[in-house]
């Protein structure tokens, strides 16, 4: 895979959440490139290529939609936010949060940092479906990026 062409990249540690959302991704045919990490240190290792991803990503060459978890190991979604949005290169990528929780301190801290929209994940296989698609189409087909 081209590290420097990533149309979405899912941060998501639940296997069956990442499972579902790459599945509609791909059935509507929402991005041709999608990458998959699960957890907060190897997205930010990946954003800003470091560790593993030095060589072969270019940081001038973002995905065009991050969809990330709150709640992951190592480094949770509210800190990969918080390093994206502080820095120049990546504060204008567009970064959705995906929870469980409707804790209004986890939606308010998001939002101040810079997230573009705070998803509270369905509990049923339908309505998560509908909200990774819809999602999905806003923000790689409608939404008109800045140019750069």
């Amino acid at each position: 895979m081209n590290y420097n062409t990533v149309d979405i990249l899912l941060v998501e540690d639940n296997p069956n959440d990442a499972e579902l959302s790459i599945r509609e991704i791909k059935k509507n045919n929402l991005a041709n490139n999608l990458y998959h990490i699960r957890d907060g240190a190897e997205a930010m290792d990946f954003i800003f290529a470091e560790g593993q991803y030095s060589e072969n990503r270019d940081i001038g060459s973002p995905p065009k939609l991050i969809i990330m978890d709150i709640k992951m190991p190592k480094v949770n979604g509210i800190e990969v936010l918080e390093r994206l949005k502080s820095d120049d290169r990546t504060k204008s990528t567009p970064v959705i949060m995906l929870s469980s929780s409707r804790e209004n301190p986890d939606i308010a801290k998001c939002y101040a940092l810079g997230a573009n929209s705070y998803i509270v994940k369905p509990l049923n296989f339908e309505g998560f479906s509908e909200a990774i698609r819809s999602l999905s189409f806003y923000w790689l087909m409608l939404n008109e990026p800045p140019v750069k």
